[in-house]
């Protein structure tokens, strides 16, 4: 348990928060480029707390600016896009991309009020079909070379959905192991073959035992967690027998991502993004190290959840996420259907808009969430006292944050803490794209080659 401040220390963030000061000290996702796609790219964004409208010029550059005209606070989101910026729609002030004020046509032709003019704006790049933002207001960091941004755009898909509580409960069942083998658990197995696409339904490297059964089965992992330059790694391991161990490598991403493995071939790498202090989005960006992402087919698999312009779950607390008694007793452990981002948003959700801690009892298998609530303490504190926060990194470190490794396969019971890393570079050298191999791997095992 922890005391009322505690909680608000790590769960709030808006701009005099101290979370949020660490926030902003981050890229952060703010839309996708399929938003912005079509006759009118503008979108208004609420980001860590703030509101905003994200539009791209007849330039093809993005912008984004606070959302109320700096005027008379007209909302800009519904302004038109025309001469080389943003039109407010009240009296046709118009900005570019930068916050300059280009015209105030119902002013007198002479005057100077314009040049006076400065709405505020924040850098965007575009990066693996995600629009990233920087609100920090000082120099944006670099990004880390990670495999889902140096992946060609043929072999990343991006998507995003909405969830109804703070940010931080979200992120933390990303990296809870022990959770899958109950709130994801499946009574009966599926066609592994039929798997792509979906989370824990694929067979695991190097067997043709399925996830469902591993996690429905070994309910009890022992969980390593370790410490990295980029947050944490975690290793979960469900031994099946006295030769054979089933090993699962994740990561969290600091601060709010994390990398986990969705099939042999390919990742995913999610970001849970602070839209204010009692709701989140996930961004994810799938990675394939093998054939190119079918686009079409996971966006479709995923539109049969999320509904648009909001990306809002069709399963939600309004309609109970379509729990169903029955199911759960034949069929899945919740009863709330096949998709797990259902079971992971109920969960998450039930806890309240912000989860009250000083009520939990954490156990044995919490300990890479007690080890992460550490580490964004200690950051935080980083952050407000000017210091320079984890996984900030200028151009000539972004390198030396690759990968990170992630695996899910069954290998020796003595020699597993080889064998992971070994399926790991194999992907990686095999990959039909440059997949950089962490130097750490590299040392480790340097005898796997691109054609074992």
């Amino acid at each position: 348990m922890m005391s009322q401040e505690q909680n608000d220390l790590i769960t709030r963030i808006g701009p005099d928060a101290p979370a949020g000061k660490l926030m902003r000290k981050y890229w952060q996702p703010a839309a996708l480029v399929d938003e912005l796609e079509g006759d009118r790219p503008i979108v208004p964004v609420k980001l860590l707390g703030e509101n905003f409208v994200m539009f791209r010029d007849e330039q093809g550059r993005y912008g984004l600016v606070d959302r109320d005209c700096p005027h008379r606070g007209a909302d800009l989101a519904f302004g038109r896009l025309e001469n080389g910026g943003l039109r407010c729609a009240f009296h046709g002030w118009l900005f570019d991309v930068e916050g300059n004020c280009l015209e105030t046509p119902a002013e007198p032709a002479a005057s100077n009020l314009c040049k006076n003019i400065k709405q505020r704006a924040y850098p965007v790049v575009e990066k693996s079909g995600i629009l990233w933002a920087y609100l920090g207001g000082d120099e944006p960091p670099a990004f880390p070379e990670l495999d889902c941004f140096v992946a060609p755009g043929t072999h990343t898909f991006a998507f995003k959905g909405l969830i109804e509580c703070n940010w931080l409960q979200a992120l933390e069942v990303g990296i809870d192991p022990a959770h899958a083998s109950f709130l994801h658990r499946f009574f009966e197995d599926e066609d592994t073959s039929e798997a792509y696409g979906k989370q824990f339904r694929a067979a695991s490297a190097d067997s043709d035992l399925p996830m469902t059964k591993i996690l429905r089965e070994y309910d009890r992992p022992i969980i390593n967690v370790e410490r990295t330059e980029y947050g944490i790694r975690l290793i979960a391991l469900r031994e099946i027998d006295e030769e054979r161990t089933h090993v699962r490598v994740t990561n969290q991403l600091f601060p709010h991502g994390f990398v986990i493995p969705m099939s042999g071939d390919m990742t995913i790498t999610q970001w849970h993004v602070p839209v204010d202090d009692e709701t989140c989005y996930w961004y994810a960006i799938f990675t394939s190290y093998g054939a190119p992402v079918d686009k079409k087919k996971m966006r479709e698999q995923r539109l049969e959840l999320y509904e648009l312009p909001d990306y809002v779950s069709r399963r939600n607390k309004a309609n109970d996420y379509g729990f169903d008694p029955h199911e759960q007793a034949t069929e899945t452990y919740t009863g709330m259907g096949l998709d797990i981002n259902v079971h992971d948003q109920w969960a998450v959700e039930s806890m309240g808009r912000i989860q009250d801690r000083t009520r939990e009892h954490l156990g044995q298998s919490d300990k890479a969430i007690v080890q992460y609530r550490r580490l964004l303490k200690q950051e935080i504190e980083k952050a407000v006292n000017g210091g320079k926060p984890l996984l900030t990194l200028d151009e000539k470190h972004a390198r030396s944050i690759q990968g990170p490794a992630t695996m899910d396969g069954i290998g020796p019971t003595r020699g597993w803490e080889t064998y992971w890393m070994e399926v790991d570079v194999k992907r990686r050298r095999a990959a039909p794209w440059a997949a950089p191999v962490p130097e750490e791997l590299a040392e480790k095992v340097p005898h796997v080659s691109a054609a074992e």
